[in-house]
């Protein structure tokens, strides 16, 4: 034994098999000589009755100042009856970021996380969640282990993903298929809230106690407020037009006037099967939504387009794709060809269905109205207002899609609530007469 200073860790004898100098000054503080010439330090003590040894680190990453320090810390934990080896051993073993995420996204494909509604979510949504969680969370947060990670290590991650950091092209499973990570602040905001959302996961399955992510100010996503002026929409509608002179955007140019004039969601259009039309009662009955099954009023323009196609269709999908069975899967690529360059090339399809709910605000139309026409879920509102008061709603739905389509159409109307035009209005009235049969408040309305 003899007191460990920095002469002695330097002058000890290398043996041909490895071997310990206790410190005389602080006992279980020791040197551990290996046989390779390498030195450790080293603590010895006794916890549930048994020997246990703690390596603290290596000389030179360790000083014998640092490590007598440092022993005596460790020391200390034993006195109030902690075991720094097994603590350190749990440490060693504790889940890094990318276990989380891999055990998370084993339970999202088994229907364990439940979105919104509390509906297990859509097969598209965990799609979506898995791209953000590979492409984003992993590789700026993955070698982390979940016990330490700290709201500083979230804003910073969110801040990389807005200066694109993560920016990336990669191929997809599909044949030529590419999968394009841009980041910027909407991918950002929601890569928190999906981590948010694997931390309250972990808090769950007792991995640990607290949510780092809660609380922290994401960025606002500009797009989520944007929408078009009337100008706009005449533009939109010339563009449209142009763009539907080259046969290969037939469907897409199609399928960019719905949205405008339904407010739908791109999947529920662009999937929309002809069994979800009910031409009969004005309105889609979709399956499927991210509200989950959802009924929506639709007017007179989006009644015609249907009606049109319907006699000359056979497939399953309204918009079917040209080479699978599947629906039409060429629109991404189509919508980013006909925007580029232009003056609208930020808009996205959301931006479509935000203009339709403000100009749906714009004509006097209610929040639990706009809510029913465009799906939003408002508790147990919207399911009962569709079939209480469906005439309305239907009459709410020709009146903005009609204001709308006149846009496009590049039509003057005159500054009036209502944009349909004569002939249309008589046959809305006509419906709603059929419809309301003996509700007298209904036929009032009309």
């Amino acid at each position: 034994m003899a007191k460990i200073t920095k002469r002695f860790v330097d002058s000890a004898d290398v043996r041909a098999n490895d071997y310990v100098i206790w410190d005389d000054e602080l006992p279980g503080f020791g040197l551990r000589v290996f046989a390779s010439g390498k030195r450790s330090y080293v603590i010895q003590y006794r916890s549930a009755g048994r020997s246990r040894r703690y390596a603290i680190g290596l000389h030179g990453v360790w000083t014998p100042e640092t490590a007598r320090r440092e022993a005596k810390i460790q020391l200390g934990k034993v006195a109030q009856g902690d075991n720094p080896a097994e603590d350190k051993q749990i440490n060693r073993n504790a889940m890094t970021v990318k276990e989380l995420c891999d055990r998370y996204l084993e339970a999202m494909r088994a229907g364990l996380i439940l979105g919104k509604g509390g509906r297990p979510k859509k097969p598209s949504t965990v799609e979506t969640d898995v791209g953000r969680i590979n492409g984003h969370i992993v590789p700026l947060l993955g070698k982390r282990r979940v016990r330490d990670l700290s709201r500083a290590d979230v804003t910073k991650a969110m801040n990389d993903i807005i200066a694109g950091k993560t920016r990336a092209v990669k191929k997809s499973a599909k044949l030529r298929g590419k999968s394009v990570l841009r980041g910027g602040t909407g991918t950002a905001s929601r890569s928190v809230g999906l981590i948010g959302s694997m931390l309250t996961y972990a808090i769950n399955a007792g991995i640990i106690e607290h949510n780092v992510a809660h609380g922290i100010r994401k960025p606002k996503d500009r797009v989520r407020d944007r929408r078009l002026s009337e100008d706009e929409y005449r533009l939109l509608g010339k563009m449209l037009r142009e763009a539907g002179k080259n046969e290969r955007y037939v469907f897409t140019v199609e399928i960019i006037r719905q949205l405008a004039l339904t407010g739908c969601r791109r999947s529920e259009i662009v999937s929309l099967k002809w069994s979800d039309v009910d031409l009969e009662n004005s309105c889609l009955r979709l399956s499927e939504s991210k509200e989950g099954a959802s009924t929506r009023p639709i007017g007179i323009p989006v009644v015609e387009f249907f009606e049109k196609h319907r006699q000359t269709q056979s497939e399953v999908y309204v918009f079917p794709g040209s080479r699978t069975a599947g629906p039409f899967g060429s629109f991404p690529n189509h919508w980013q060809r006909i925007f580029a360059g232009s003056a609208l090339e930020d808009i996205t399809a959301h931006v479509l269905r935000h203009s339709f709910a403000s100009i749906a605000n714009d004509l006097g139309f209610t929040e639990s109205t706009i809510a029913a026409l465009i799906g939003h879920s408002t508790g147990t509102v919207t399911s009962k207002y569709i079939h209480t008061l469906d005439t309305a709603l239907i009459m709410a739905a020709d009146t903005i899609a009609g204001y709308i389509r006149g846009l496009l159409d590049g039509v003057a109307f005159k500054q009036t609530a209502y944009a349909l035009d004569r002939a249309s209005r008589k046959a809305a009235l006509a419906r709603f007469l059929r419809k309301a049969s003996g509700e007298d408040h209904a036929i009032a309305s009309c």
